[in-house]
């Protein structure tokens, strides 16, 4: 009979990993799996504590920490953004998204909490990424490559967002991945602390997260994984290694994507929102406010326009929202999201099942790879 090992020691015989961690759990039932090798040499075996960057599975965590916020009233989904990051008033527009750099109208209306947690704030990646209002981004933001020592500390990243356009008008479009960045800044701005210190108190302690943070402390990196991506010529290419760009805290912070991560912290995560925000008795989130992330917020045509990072899926606060069944491996109802590092983390509420799949080699686009469908498909039936 096939098990979660199996499926995972499948696609590193077959190459297109060196190693993976697996995790599926619902109610007192929980199976984890670890197959190969923490590096491409084959050294380190991989472990259920394994570390990884966990890249975009950041989003909800960073969603969840605004949703704090708003649970305690020191911020509001319709407040605008302008109150905590005065930067961002008043932001130009481009005329049409394939508009030249410099070609704006002033935006209709501020751009508000709930558009930076829906991702229609206007800023962040659409299909086309050659459009001259998106090319900012990666080259002034260092958004998109996880290189988290290059990006600059939170009041020049922003200073440096506001010089930006927006691409669409606020609350128009879902465009993906600087919202969450965005959403970082705010917690850290309406806080008073850098989000790393508001994280590891309000979510990460309680829920034992011990392992989970923006870097990795030395005494740790002997279980942190390598990242690599796959090389031209066959095999994997060094993208950092454990002693690279988590070895030290980086002065942003990023709520896209720059989190490091084991399968039990991102489980007892997943189990949080199960639990409708409660874990020991003690409450971190409301269960309006998990509701308002688990739940779906955009509108068909939005649904359509992101197809390519989508799928068909909606968008609730931080993650996907199952709306259809528009493959085999999706089960309608599931919230969670995939990271560019090889990651996905998931909560089905109906089933109340949390699926974690962590490996380390770099997605080659938006279509979740092989490994992770199968990983899917496998959950599907636990």
């Amino acid at each position: 009979m096939t098990d979660l090992h199996d499926v995972l020691e499948s696609h590193v015989s077959k190459g297109s990993v060196p190693g993976a961690v697996g995790l599926v759990a619902r109610g007192d039932r929980t199976e984890v799996g670890a197959a190969g090798s923490a590096d491409a040499d084959g050294t380190s075996p991989m472990a259920r504590d394994s570390i990884f960057r966990i890249a975009s599975v950041t989003k909800p965590v960073a969603a969840a920490a605004v949703m704090i916020l708003v649970d305690e009233g020191r911020i509001s989904l319709d407040a605008p953004v302008k109150n905590w990051m005065p930067e961002l008033a008043s932001p130009p527009v481009v005329r049409t998204p394939s508009s030249p750099f410099d070609d704006t109208v002033p935006a209709t209306r501020d751009i508000t909490v709930l558009d930076l947690l829906t991702f229609r704030a206007g800023y962040g990646f659409p299909a086309d990424f050659e459009l001259p209002a998106v090319q900012p981004l990666l080259s002034d933001l260092k958004q998109g490559p996880q290189e988290p020592q290059s990006v600059a500390a939170p009041d020049e990243w922003t200073a440096a967002l506001a010089r930006i356009p927006l691409l669409h008008q606020p609350g128009e479009v879902w465009l993906y991945n600087t919202c969450s960045d965005i959403q970082g800044v705010l917690v850290a701005r309406a806080s008073g602390r850098p989000l790393h210190e508001f994280l590891a108190e309000r979510l990460f302690d309680p829920l034992g997260m011990t392992d989970t943070g923006f870097h990795v402390p030395a005494g740790k990196r002997d279980r942190f994984t390598a990242y690599y991506r796959n090389a031209p010529s066959g095999g994997f290419e060094l993208v950092d290694g454990p002693g690279g760009q988590w070895a030290t805290l980086p002065d942003f912070q990023s709520g896209a994507g720059g989190l490091v991560s084991t399968v039990d912290d991102l489980c007892a995560f997943g189990r949080m929102l199960l639990a409708e925000g409660t874990v020991g008795g003690r409450r971190l989130l409301s269960p309006g406010s998990v509701r308002r992330m688990v739940t779906d917020h955009l509108t068909p045509a939005q649904r359509e326009e992101s197809r390519l990072f989508l799928e068909g899926q909606g968008w609730g606060f931080g993650g996907s929202v199952d709306v259809e069944k528009t493959d085999r491996w999706n089960v309608p109802g599931r919230y969670g999201w995939v990271g560019g590092t090889g990651t996905a983390a998931h909560i089905d509420p109906s089933s109340g099942t949390v699926t974690v799949l962590l490996s380390q080699v770099e997605l080659s686009g938006p279509t979740p790879p092989a490994l992770v469908r199968d990983f899917w498909q496998y959950a599907s039936g636990f």
